[in-house]
């Protein structure tokens, strides 16, 4: 006679609830390691040499080839500086809006600023303008009070979070919309450095109040910032927006020859070629600003290479004044291979210098909001304007040398004798290189 047979309980079965629960946090924890340290854009590493200078007919297609090799014909930019000049630009804007207004931004925060972009948007929204307003995740989810939040969609407005926090897409959280972009009825653009938080009030005039270069565009250049907007928004769960209120055509505004690029995700680093280029492209000058500097060895290599051509190579950072300390000492391991190499670096000392800005031979500048680090370059989705113009340039030599009368030059010398803090954060920071 045959026994019944028993079932057998299988060990996994037999495995904790609470065992469960730290393998789950465990490939939970790995996964999102992984999407951090490893998920970013692929940088091609640009070796070709001098081989053309910035004033050959070859240079516009080879420094935009990873983007848009075509630039746009026929446009007018402004240079704004500081709040004094941004925000109120930028308000009349939107106050005289028709048709559509869509903005988006990296750091929206509550207070005096973003109240009165707030009541602007949501005036024009109540009035019948078709507003879009899209802030990321991270740079406004914390720094923005629900209350402010809610009001955008209560008062009209078509409201977004782009890679919200609030979201099990672990995957996503890393990658970060770091753009501004403001566009009026399709025909008048803003892109630039600034932040919209009460940091960035008055002239620069206190350490409480930023220094920084934003632009107000017209003609055909708008209508590439439109798109760059909309790919972002339909990427937030909004829907494609179409027609003449949002697509007019624009007419020549100005003489400027100027091109977008943009970073998106899980494409090459279009920004680093746009660099790297224009670097071996140079035979007079380099002239860069930037709020967070953390070059890369390519990028060392470049501007080294540059300055054995004889060219005058100088690079504006932030001094004293700085919110981001740890990125500085990231950096800083690169200043002493860059001093060696004859490349001059200054350091801003009114106030946070947050401009983003690059002059190559006083005929190729380059404004927006890309940070001169890996960050930038490999993770964050960035939107920069080229222009191809000598008077713009001249235009852009003059900001730099105006800053730097308010700067000092930082020397080799005190590189060598900085301190043992300064010299074990810079050690300390060295495995994040990558997120900064």
């Amino acid at each position: 006679m045959s026994r019944p047979s028993k079932l057998t309980e299988s060990k996994w079965l037999r495995i904790p609830f609470k065992v469960w629960m730290i393998i789950l946090a465990v490939v939970l924890l790995g996964f999102a390691l992984f999407s951090i340290l490893f998920v970013k854009r692929q940088v091609v590493e640009y070796s070709m040499g001098h081989q053309f200078s910035v004033r050959d007919p070859a240079f516009i297609g080879s420094v935009h080839a990873l983007s848009d090799p075509l630039p746009a014909d026929g446009n007018k930019i402004e240079l704004l500086h500081n709040g004094d000049q941004i925000f109120p630009s930028m308000l009349a804007a939107i106050r005289s809006a028709k048709k559509s207004i869509n903005f988006e931004a990296f750091l929206y925060e509550s207070g005096a600023v973003g109240s009165q972009f707030r009541d602007a948007l949501v005036e024009r929204a109540k009035a019948g303008v078709h507003v879009r307003v899209l802030l990321d995740g991270i740079g406004s989810g914390s720094a923005l009070k629900e209350e402010d939040a809610k009001s955008f969609a209560e008062g009209g407005c078509l409201f977004a979070y782009y890679h919200p926090t609030r979201s099990f897409r672990l995957d996503q959280l890393n990658r970060r919309s770091h753009r501004r972009v403001l566009v009026v009825d399709g025909r008048i653009g803003f892109t630039g450095g600034v932040g919209f938080s009460d940091k960035w009030l008055g002239n620069a005039d206190s350490p409480e109040h930023w220094r920084d270069v934003h632009a107000r565009l017209e003609g055909p250049i708008v209508t590439r910032l439109q798109s760059a907007f909309q790919k972002h928004w339909i990427k937030s769960g909004g829907q494609i927006f179409a027609g003449p209120d949002e697509f007019p055509i624009l007419p020549p505004a100005g003489n400027l020859k100027a091109q977008m690029v943009a970073s998106e995700s899980f494409s090459l680093a279009p920004f680093a070629h746009v660099q790297a280029v224009a670097f071996s492209s140079a035979e007079k000058s380099i002239s860069i600003t930037n709020a967070y500097c953390a070059p890369s060895n390519a990028e060392v290599r470049l501007l080294l290479e540059a300055v054995k051509r004889g060219v005058d190579v100088r690079l504006l950072l932030p001094g004293t004044h700085n919110d981001q300390p740890m990125t500085k000492a990231a950096g800083r391991t690169a200043y002493g291979d860059l001093l060696k190499g004859g490349v001059r670096i200054f350091e801003y000392q009114p106030t946070m210098i947050h401009t983003k800005t690059i002059v190559v031979d006083g005929l190729f500048s380059v404004f927006g909001t890309s940070n001169f680090d890996a960050r930038s370059a490999q993770i964050n989705e960035e939107i920069d304007v080229t222009v191809y113009d000598e008077g713009f340039g001249r235009q852009m030599d003059e900001v730099f040398e105006s800053d730097l009368k308010l700067s000092k030059e930082y020397t080799l010398k005190e590189f060598q004798q900085r301190g043992p803090w300064e010299r074990f954060s810079e050690w300390f920071m060295i495995p994040f290189h990558s997120q900064l």
